[in-house]
């Protein structure tokens, strides 16, 4: 997660900038799963601007939303980041968002998604 020793966000000041410019044209590259290019973990980001929680769920931790919790960039872009350790290449996920209404929302598929199942 952000705040693990040694977590350093993919996301730069640049890329916000470009973010929300909307001229980032290779935001693939940092939002979406990424896997630890060691085949351990991978990172997550997704825009959720309206989210009072967002989490990633999936094979790996049950479907638990407790398991893997997002935090929101301190720089209010609405994106939410963190790491999941147990998570493989290959896992099912999706993200388990929170509205900030309180409502409840379906889990979510990963629009920057590399693959998928129908």
């Amino acid at each position: 997660m952000p705040n693990e020793p040694g977590y350093v966000s993919p996301i730069t000041d640049h890329d916000i900038y470009l973010f929300r410019e909307g001229t980032h044209a290779r935001l693939h590259e940092r939002l979406g799963c990424h896997p630890n290019k060691a085949g351990v973990g991978a990172y997550f980001a997704v825009w959720a601007p309206n989210a009072q929680a967002v989490a990633v769920v999936g094979d790996w931790n049950g479907w638990s939303g407790d398991a893997d919790p997002l935090a929101p960039r301190v720089d209010g872009s609405g994106i939410w980041e963190g790491y999941a350790a147990a998570a493989r290449e290959g896992h099912a996920y999706k993200y388990r968002i929170r509205s900030a209404a309180g409502a409840p929302v379906p889990d979510k598929a990963d629009p920057f998604a590399v693959r998928c199942e129908e």
